[in-house]
């Protein structure tokens, strides 16, 4: 299995899969490096995963139509470029001869979804979270609430450390230089911004991420851990209640995060 990020628009990250043969797209809100991808390798579009609904994901689904031979899996409860097959968390779906467990995860958007497959031949798991995870941060709340996001993200640093991170966005660099602002001690954290730093200089993606990494140096997934707390009660003393939970931590890192520039 090849696993390739297409880049497209500014900073979007558009999910290719083959097996030398067949091919599946995550996300194809540009069909053009799609269609440039799969003539280049002489690939069959075999199936699409949509992860919601913003146009950057669904844009090119209708220019792709004519090249597909497979199905369309997209969220149940979006509104999507019809015709789809809906799922939603506790199903299943088969592609390539992978079988993607799909996933909840609201926060992003109502009805986000993400993909999980745990078992890849000849290679570590892989997730398509879409923008509900990034690496070093998390997609802003536009529809759901902070206690949804916060349990979206928790499920998915419960996946297992070797799993292949695969988000919608280039957006490391910067979420890096928050994680340090908000967690200036971590050791882990200056270690993995060193290496994206060096990365993006040589021209090359800072993604998949890990779940072993994230967890470690993604302050949205360390909502629990005092020197997260500490941080966030210094930036805005007044936001957080005297005993606060793991989801006013989160709330308060999301929005400090929202105005950091």
């Amino acid at each position: 299995m090849t696993l390739t990020p297409l880049p497209a628009f500014d900073d979007n990250y558009l999910w290719l899969l083959d097996n030398g043969r067949e091919a599946l797209v995550v996300d194809p809100g540009d069909a053009a490096p799609v269609a440039a991808a799969l003539d280049a390798r002489g690939l069959t579009l075999a199936g699409i995963l949509l992860t919601h609904h913003h146009s950057d994901h669904v844009g090119g689904v209708d220019a792709l139509r004519s090249r597909l031979q497979g199905p369309i899996y997209a969220p149940a409860h979006e509104k999507m470029p019809e015709p789809v097959t809906r799922v939603q968390g506790g199903q299943s779906v088969d592609l390539l001869g992978l079988r993607f467990a799909v996933m909840d995860v609201p926060g992003h958007t109502a009805g986000h979804i993400a993909y999980f497959a745990a078992q890849v031949p000849g290679s570590d798991p892989l997730l398509f979270c879409g923008d509900t995870l990034f690496s070093g941060g998390c997609g802003r709340l536009f529809e759901g609430s902070p206690a949804q996001m916060h349990a979206s993200l928790q499920s998915l640093a419960a996946l297992p450390g070797r799993t292949r991170v695969c988000c919608a966005h280039e957006y490391t660099l910067s979420n890096l230089r928050f994680a340090r602002e908000v967690d200036p001690y971590n050791t882990a954290l200056a270690t993995y911004s060193a290496w994206c730093e060096a990365e993006r200089a040589a021209g090359r993606p800072t993604l998949p991420g890990r779940i072993g990494t994230e967890v470690h140096i993604n302050p949205f997934l360390r909502c629990t851990e005092p020197a997260l707390r500490d941080a966030a009660r210094r930036h805005a003393p007044t936001q957080l209640p005297t005993a606060p939970s793991p989801v006013d931590v989160f709330a308060a890192l999301r929005e400090w995060k929202n105005g950091f520039r």
